[in-house]
């Protein structure tokens, strides 16, 4: 699944090009996870302002209302001045004054949808839920702190909910885990403030250098460019089983949990 890493390579990637175009006609293929939300022939004649990420959702605000993409499972967007005919995977084409943003999505699990601000009521219902942006300054470390502290799961699965910190996914979450030497099983109310410190500072280190990678192209992901990521030749955990750890060369091991798999290293993540 595209993680927030690969959305905001996504965004980066089309979000200039596309900003000030005005809309020609929006296309839709086969459904989606959840309806557009209105007749397509209405977008025509927006214009689109600029592209924002909030978590996984990449939010194409036009100067009347905005639309929200989610890459779903195996979703990546393209744009360019042409696009080929669309295939059996392409399910939107937003064709616009500089060029055709499409969304190819074999398994349909991604989502278009129209809202009318933000702060309506259908942006809220995929919005409203999610926690704060790792990469943005309002991740504050006391707030982080005070709100692990009230979760009883493993910190795998509570880093993975997306209520108190989003977009850290299952990649990510493993390679953070690892960085600040926490076991993904302990309990996220278990964890001391300078544990909770190095989580915090790995979290936004591993974002981080992700996004400055491209992201991770394990199996399908390219930028809207086309442009393939390359993060994962350098994981220090994550679907690394049985190879050893980069840091003491202990074979690194592999459990489930909540029907994801985890990758940790037993002697360097003890706790």
């Amino acid at each position: 699944m595209p993680e927030l890493p690969e959305v905001e390579v996504t965004r980066q990637s089309f979000a200039d090009r596309i900003a000030g175009a005005r809309v020609l006609a929006l296309h839709m293929g086969k459904p989606l996870r959840w309806p557009l939300g209105l007749e397509p022939t209405e977008l025509v004649g927006r214009q689109v302002t600029q592209v924002r990420r909030r978590g996984k959702y990449l939010l194409i605000d036009l100067d009347q209302g905005l639309l929200l993409v989610h890459l779903g499972m195996s979703g990546s967007l393209n744009f360019d001045q042409q696009q080929g005919p669309r295939g059996p995977h392409d399910h939107m084409d937003l064709e616009t004054t500089r060029g055709v943003l499409r969304l190819h999505d074999p398994r349909r699990f991604g989502a278009v949808v129209w809202a009318p601000s933000e702060f309506s009521a259908p942006a809220q219902k995929l919005l409203g839920h999610l926690g704060v942006e790792p990469l943005a300054d309002s991740f504050d470390l006391h707030v982080f702190c005070a709100e692990l502290k009230q979760k009883k799961a493993p910190i795998k699965q509570v880093l993975l909910a997306g209520q108190v910190v989003v977009g850290v996914g299952n990649i990510y979450a493993s390679e953070a885990l690892f960085l600040s030497g926490i076991r993904p099983s302990v309990k996220a109310a278990q964890l001391s403030k300078p544990r909770v410190a190095k989580l915090h500072t790995a979290i936004r280190e591993v974002l981080a250098r992700a996004v400055a990678k491209g992201g991770s192209s394990l199996r399908d992901f390219v930028s809207a460019e086309g442009k393939n990521g390359y993060f994962q030749l350098e994981a220090s955990v994550y679907g690394r089983t049985g190879q050893p750890c980069r840091r003491c060369a202990t074979p690194i091991k592999q459990i489930m949990q909540g029907q994801r798999s985890t990758f940790f290293c037993p002697v360097c993540q003890k706790y």
